[in-house]
């Protein structure tokens, strides 16, 4: 991990030191990873996996067979 370290020059005022140090962490990358450390989704068992893709397999196989009858509803057309 990459630690953002800003010195303060002389005749600098605090605001310009602050306003440095935040652009040097968003430039690292410290607060990006961090999120997605904190955000990201554990992997899913393989049969979670395969359970949703035989749902979505008869979910998929049920519209079209009711496109086939004329029953399906209508889908707006974007413009």
């Amino acid at each position: 991990m990459i630690n953002a370290e800003v010195t303060r020059n002389s005749g600098e005022n605090a605001m310009s030191v602050i306003r440095r140090f935040t652009r040097k962490v968003q430039g690292s990358g410290v607060i990006q990873r961090k999120r997605s450390l904190r955000f990201s989704g554990r992997v899913q068992s393989e049969y979670k996996v395969k359970k949703r893709a035989l749902t979505l397999i008869g979910r998929r196989a049920a519209m079209a067979e009711l496109v086939k009858l004329g029953k399906a509803p209508i889908k707006p057309t974007r413009k």
